[in-house]
This record gives C-alpha cells, structure tokens and sequence, in this order.
C-alpha cells in the first residue's frame, strides 16, 4: 500500500473559514486524516495567530495549520462572491468560529450555503452557544475553563496567573472534529451535509465526565485532591529535583509494589486498607516526598519499574524527542517550508493498519495556494488575475 491509502479522508474538501484555535485546530486534524483542507484568510494579515510572533508564520499557527492550504480572498466583498460560490460548490466540509450572528454579516449563513450546496457538512463553533443569555459574549479558552468549572479542579488560591496550555479551545475543536466525522458517514446514506454546532461550555462540561459524575450522583462538592486521592496519584520530588508521576490505582499489588520499592515496609502498618490511603491522602503524599527525597531519580525509576509500579518520569516538553519510547514510536516529524524553513511536529495519534504518517504539508504561508484552489475550484487564470486587480486576493 502507497502511504496515500492511509489518507482516510482524502477526497474529503474542507473550506476553514476560523481564526485562533477551534475552528483551525478542528480541520488540522481532519488534514492529518489526509482530507484537502484550505484555509480562506483574508489577503494582509490573515488569520491573527499568523503574527504572534512577527511576520506571519508565529509558531502559533503552524501549531494549528498543518496539512493545509491557503486563499488569501476578501470573501465579505461582493466581487469575491462568484469565486466564495466556486469554493463552496466544490467543497464537503465548512468550519467556522465566531459568536453567533457574525456568520450571517459574513455571507456564510447555513441557509445561504446551504442553498449553494446541500451536500456540504456546515461547522459552526461558538463559546455558549447560539442563543441564551451569554451568547453575544466574547469566549476565549480561559472564559471556557473558568465557566465551565474546569478551572477550579486545577486552580486555587489568589494568584491570579493562569498555568497550562490551552484546554477549552483543543478540547472543543476535537467535539468539532467528531461531529463533523459524524455527519460525514451519515451523508453517504442520505446525500444530505447538516449543520453541526459545538460550542466550548458544553465541550468542557462533557469532557469532565467522571467529577461531574461524582457531583450529579452525591450532589456534593468534590475536594481539590479528590480525584488523586482516589486514584492515589502523586508526584514525587528525587534528590536531584527531577520528579516522578505515580498512579497506583486500586489493584493492590501496585501498593505492595511500590512499598518493595521504596522498602519504606512501615507504610504497610501505617496505611493498611485502600480506604486508609484514600482518607489520609495527603498525610501518605508527604511520607512519599520525603521517601523519594532521598534518592536520585534514576535510581527509582530502576527500582520502579523492577517492581511493576505504574510510574513515569516527568518529561517536560524539551525533554519529549529524547525518551526512549518516544523516539522508538518515531512520534516526531520534520518537513521544510519553501520559503520558511524547517517545521517540526508531532504526527496524529492515530494509526490506520499501523500507519500514522501525517506529514503531508508544511503550513501555508498567507495565500500561497490562492491560484491553484481558484482554478481547481471552477475559475480561469483570467478571473483570477481581475479579482487580484481588485485586491480581492493575494
């Protein structure tokens, strides 16, 4: 087999009409599935992630724009309107993010597209919702945390820094990606594209299934440390500062596991059942630093791992092409842009018959496929050439 019979989606066209994260984020990995995604940005600055860095390649964008192509159109103009139809008319796929209403100011209502193509899978992703009481507003990915309860599983007290990546926006893009998979497989019965919208508080609140479960199914507050607690989950600092992730679950040979390990034999006596363990969790994290203290990571991970304790060093993202495993799964890909140079990525996660090759196609500069997707798309070089007269595209 050619690596193209991996490409899943192939022959699947995908028009990205979004900005930021969600809607780019969604179509990149229907990209690494090998579906056509062009992107459609308007000509100057294009997406606004583009210029995060300077320029307009920021690592933030190519983060988001991988396996694609891009138009720089003026597509709200009335003269782009025949080469928007053209586009329309030969794509399956639609994704967009912005708050409800701005779509329609934008030409690109589900009725007006619709009506263009019928076949065509219509994403609209908002942060509510398209109707309620805080629909208008504006979301970004910390709106999506904090609304969501999200945040106050990973953030307390008063400092008002906010760690980690982006959440709400990766998790809500993957809902979108689902949906739009979805509606795709239906369509080979009916022939017929849907509407689907995914919005990022419901995302989130999906995505926390098991504490919203335990809320729902108790109707009382979860502790911070809840979760860890039950699942006796730690992170444990060495004598040299590196740490240690550990999750010992309930089977009860991972317990006596790591106390062979650690051959701290007085936890046994001290923590005698699970639910001691449980209960006194945080009374047993600090018997466990002060254990690991006390010793070289390295030296723990030979006694972990001789003792099958579910264990794992913590790597932190430099350290990711280094690991072993990591680079035995062969995870990380290079390609070379052109004009740009080197990009570096991680290939998609998913395996078709052994197969996850998702290094396709560098990310575009801001209208380098303009001509190309045009002509493919219905239009002659002399249509392209008076809307670039225009300035309608670049």
């Amino acid at each position: 087999m050619s690596s193209v019979d991996h490409q899943v989606l192939a022959g699947v066209r995908v028009l990205d009409f979004g900005s930021f994260i969600t809607a780019p984020y969604a179509a990149m990995l229907l990209a690494e599935m090998g579906a056509d995604v062009v992107k459609v940005e308007r000509p100057g600055t294009g997406d606004p992630f583009r210029a995060f860095n300077g320029g307009l390649y920021s690592s933030h964008f190519q983060a988001h724009n991988r396996n694609k192509r891009s138009v720089a159109l003026e597509y709200t103009a009335p003269g782009a309107a025949a080469a928007v139809e053209a586009l329309l008319r030969n794509a399956d796929v639609l994704v967009i993010n912005v708050r409800p209403g701005v779509e329609e100011r934008l030409g690109l209502s589900f009725e007006k597209v619709h009506a263009i193509n019928p076949r065509l899978v219509y994403c609209s992703i908002t942060g509510y919702g398209a109707r309620g009481p805080y629909a208008d507003r504006p979301a970004y990915d910390n709106v999506g945390q904090a609304i969501s309860g999200w945040l106050s599983m990973f953030h307390q007290g008063d400092d008002p820094r906010i760690p980690g990546p982006a959440v709400s926006d990766a998790i809500t893009g993957l809902f979108a990606a689902m949906g739009i998979l979805g509606a795709l497989h239906e369509r080979t019965r009916t022939d017929v594209g849907r509407k689907i919208e995914v919005n990022m508080l419901e995302s989130m609140i999906a995505f926390a299934t098991e504490p919203l479960g335990k809320v729902l199914a108790s109707g009382e507050r979860l502790s911070f440390f809840a979760r860890a607690a039950s699942s006796q989950s730690f992170i444990v600092t060495c004598a040299d500062g590196l740490r240690i992730g550990l999750h010992l679950s309930s089977p009860t040979k991972f317990w006596e596991g790591l106390v062979a390990a650690t051959g701290a034999r007085d936890l046994l006596t001290k923590y005698p059942g699970r639910a001691d363990r449980v209960r006194r969790y945080a009374e047993l994290a600090a018997d466990l630093a002060h254990v690991f203290a006390s010793r070289a990571r390295a030296d723990w991970l030979a006694l972990l791992e001789a003792n099958d304790v579910p264990f794992a060093p913590e790597n932190r993202l430099e350290d990711l092409p280094h690991d072993p495993q990591v680079r035995h799964q062969d995870v990380f890909y290079s390609m070379q842009h052109p004009t740009q140079g080197e990009v570096r990525a991680a290939h998609r996660p998913i395996r078709f018959d052994g197969d996850r090759r998702s290094d396709f196609r560098p990310p575009p500069t801001l209208g380098e496929h303009t001509r190309e997707v045009l002509k493919a798309a219905g239009l002659t070089d002399a249509d392209v050439d008076r809307l670039r007269a225009k300035g309608l595209v670049a």
